[in-house]
């Protein structure tokens, strides 16, 4: 083999492990954003916590609710207060309203976050309908829980010293049909 030969054989090998490294990264990005925005609170993105840890301080925060559907979703959706205020570090309770308006049954799933965005960090959900998909039958109505609370380090924050209201927004989707199967099981 020629040194021209090498070192073509060489580079083509080099342009082919660019190409499968640029395929992987681009299955991995959703995955790893997901990931990302979950431990950095980046894009609104909400904290999960097990359990409610802390002690409430005494800063007022008022937490406002907002529902939205995806245009192909045909539910009607709304949260059942429009805004609570409540300690910083203290647990709150809020429901939201879903009902099936048509002939058939559909599975959805929410997607959330908060804004500010800056504040998703320290806005952790103990209990939420988002956790996992809600399956309502024709004419069906249920009320959803949200069990959250806002983390007193929010305090430490100063980039969030004049926050005083947050909102939480959630999106409900249809889900795909194959996500559906996995789901209903049918």
């Amino acid at each position: 083999m020629t040194a021209v030969a090498a070192k073509n054989n060489r580079m083509a090998g080099m342009v082919v492990g660019v190409v499968l490294g640029m395929v992987g990264l681009a299955y991995a990005s959703v995955p790893l954003y997901e990931l990302f925005c979950r431990v950095t609170g980046y894009g609104g993105t909400t904290q999960r916590a097990e359990l409610l840890d802390t002690q409430a301080i005494d800063r007022d925060m008022r937490v406002r609710f907002s529902a939205n559907t995806h245009r192909d979703m045909p539910w009607d959706f709304k949260p059942q207060q429009v805004a609570q205020t409540l300690k910083v570090g203290e647990q709150g309770l809020a429901y939201f309203e879903a009902h099936n308006p048509t002939n058939q049954t559909i599975v959805g799933t929410a997607t959330y976050n908060v804004a500010p965005h800056k504040a998703g960090t320290y806005f952790a959900k103990i209990d939420c309908f988002c956790f996992t998909e809600q399956v309502l039958k024709p004419g069906e109505t249920v009320v959803m829980p949200v069990v959250y609370f806002i983390d007193p380090l929010i305090e430490e924050d100063r980039n969030l010293n004049e926050v005083t209201e947050v909102t939480l927004s959630y999106t409900f989707f249809v889900m795909d049909d194959a996500d559906v199967e996995t789901v209903t099981g049918r």
